[in-house]
């Protein structure tokens, strides 16, 4: 498969969409922000799942774009949690295109590091587990 930049070892993904037309920029290709958005919901669950509960988006640490995405492409979310903190993790957020839906053409077309807080139900930060259950 022609991939770049993705592990050997399988992974789940986090998130799979499909590129709208009306997520497009003037230019016809798929917005910027409208990606962030999808990074940050991958990211999200991920730290969502770890805390065992809710989370806030404190920090956008890293964002890199590496391709374009284009209306009708699969995007497919890899989020990982890399850092845990007392009341923070971190997270690393791999996207990868499927273009024209063909598995054999995907990109990796964003990177993203993004760190978030875990709160109870008051939206006070509170401490989280050092390892998800099983």
């Amino acid at each position: 498969m022609a991939e770049t930049g993705e592990r050997s070892e399988p992974r789940m993904p986090t998130t799979r969409m499909l590129a709208m037309p009306t997520d497009t920029n003037a230019s016809g290709d798929i917005f910027g922000g409208w990606i962030m958005s999808q990074v940050d919901i991958a990211g999200a669950i991920a730290a969502y799942d770890h805390a065992r509960g809710r989370v806030v988006t404190v920090a956008v640490n890293s964002f890199q774009f590496h391709a374009p995405v284009y209306v009708g492409d699969i995007v497919t979310c890899y989020a990982d949690v890399v850092r845990v903190g007392n009341t923070s993790l971190t997270v690393e957020v791999e996207v990868f295109a499927e273009r024209g839906r063909d598995p054999e053409q995907r990109v990796r077309v964003t990177e993203a590091t993004l760190t978030y807080v875990a709160v109870d139900e008051t939206g006070k930060p509170r401490i989280v587990p050092k390892q998800a259950d099983s």
